[in-house]
């Protein structure tokens, strides 16, 4: 499909042990484009040589450094030597890399070039970041980094703790954790904040923000039972003694008989009178029923909520200051949900950041679309897969829809990018991910067939044909001339 004159065709700008083990490493490491527009806009502003968002006629865009309007389609983990299989330090795809190419800079070409010519723009999350030095045509891929700046924290704080795999939400109310966000920061953003071809930034990547598949406790709970002198556990009572003025109304909503809110500060355990299902299980028809059936259950949640409005402010101000010290350039998208979380803390996200970020492995994208989209931000999805059933992997662990073919595969891709771009919001979606896992499974057990190439390094003809003959189509679906 030939282009519209606005859409740029120079501009192609595009785990987790292992993740805070990378986040580990990246901490003490540092340590020790508005273009021309349709007729009707006919005024075109100064481009300011960093990609930024904007809205025109209802939907929101990226524009790239010259100003042209931009979609950011771009694929994660695109390493060299993706994924050790676990327990062990050997990487079946980089042996492959290895004994077919060499060197690191011969994949790398070959990998530019490759997804380029798919359509791509944009190396997502955990990206080799030399691929977007490379020109293919006159055309090169913006990067897309995320800086694990809770992750680290958590890491450091714990000693070897992690916040994606076990689900620990970084103390944002501990002094340290500004300290070390502007310390990473500095690290990692301040010599790129110069950098056209840096896309913008991703804070961390699906911390917990509610009960989920880590742990049946809510964020309040959880930090009520921090040792007595964390910060967060004396945020967390400081709380609640605001919102009940009487000890009396606290212990008849928590079935507690605490004599003082001292005793309360000293308490060894402070169990939830609650529970509630996983967040992205709830529905407004359970809580009704469950909250009728217990009255004081309401005022539990409204405890949950308020907190996790505190803690969610604390953390996107915190990050996002940190970043915008360190480079006032480029934007941040935050944290990449791994679910709709609650109100308050997309409602915090969407005040902070300039793009909120999610995964979002549903079929159709397009209910988790419209629920980030309350706030009218831009939003970005930062993963998203199917599995194919017929590639010899065991798909037996991983998150996304499996189907049963590769031909299924790319139908699946072309539909549910389709729907996304339908949504006004929506400015980009990161495909999960450039290689195959191994079929021993991943650090986290992780085996599933989520590459655009296998672990041979040989792209999967179906899906990769498909990708090409609708990522360039994407800035014309978002405009609205496709399918809804």
């Amino acid at each position: 499909m030939k282009p519209e004159p606005w859409i740029s065709l120079n501009i192609l700008v595009p785990f987790n042990a292992m993740k805070t083990a990378l986040a580990i490493a990246v901490f003490l490491g540092c340590c020790l484009m508005a273009g021309s527009v349709h007729a009707a806009e006919a005024s075109v502003a100064k481009a300011p040589g960093f990609f930024r968002s904007k809205k025109f006629n209802g939907r929101w865009w990226l524009l790239a450094p010259d100003g042209t309007r931009f979609i950011s389609k771009g694929v994660t983990t695109v390493q060299f030597a993706q994924d050790n299989i676990q327990g062990m330090n050997m990487s079946p795809y980089g042996d492959a890399n290895r004994a077919k190419y060499g060197a690191p800079q011969a994949w790398r070409k070959a990998a530019a070039q490759r997804l380029i010519g798919w359509g791509f723009n944009t190396l997502g999350a955990w990206s080799d970041e030399e691929l977007s030095k490379i020109t293919v045509d006159g055309k090169r891929l913006a990067y897309a980094p995320t800086i694990d700046l809770g992750g680290s924290f958590v890491a450091l704080k714990t000693k070897g703790g992690q916040a994606w795999l076990q689900g620990v939400f970084p103390d944002v109310f501990d002094p340290d954790f500004e300290q070390h966000a502007r310390q990473v920061a500095e690290c990692r953003c301040a010599a790129r904040k110069n950098d056209p071809w840096l896309l913008g930034w991703f804070t961390d990547n699906e911390l917990r923000w509610g009960p989920d598949w880590r742990g049946k406790d809510e964020l309040l709970t959880l930090f009520l039972n921090l040792p007595s002198a964390t910060p967060g556990r004396q945020a967390a009572i400081a709380l609640l003694r605001k919102r009940h003025a009487e000890l009396s109304q606290f212990n008849r909503i928590w079935k507690t008989n605490f004599a003082s809110w001292d005793e309360v500060a000293a308490a060894p355990q402070i169990k939830p009178p609650f529970t509630r299902a996983e967040v992205y299980a709830q529905n407004q028809e359970m809580e009704r029923k469950a909250n009728e059936a217990d009255p004081h259950r309401t005022e539990f949640v409204a405890d949950c909520d308020a907190f996790l409005a505190q803690l969610a402010d604390h953390y996107f101000r915190t990050t996002t200051g940190a970043v915008k010290a360190a480079d006032p350039n480029h934007m941040i998208f935050g944290c990449r949900f791994a679910y709709v979380p609650a109100a308050p803390v997309v409602a915090a996200a969407a005040k902070y950041l300039d793009v909120v970020s999610f995964n979002c492995y549903a079929t159709d994208p397009r209910k988790v679309i419209t629920a980030y989209s309350v706030f009218d931000k831009p939003l970005v999805i930062g993963e998203f897969s199917f599995r194919g059933e017929d590639s010899g992997l065991p798909n037996t662990r991983g998150a996304g829809p499996r189907v049963k073919t590769q031909a299924a595969r790319a139908t699946a891709f072309e539909h549910y990018v389709t729907w996304a771009l339908s949504k006004p919001n929506l400015v980009g979606y990161h495909w999960f991910e450039h290689a195959d896992e191994p079929k021993e499974g991943r650090f986290d057990g992780e085996n599933s067939n989520y590459g655009v190439v296998n672990i041979q390094d040989e792209p999967y003809k179906e899906l990769t044909s498909r990708m090409a003959a609708v990522n360039p189509k994407a800035e014309s679906l978002h405009e609205g001339k496709g399918a809804h």
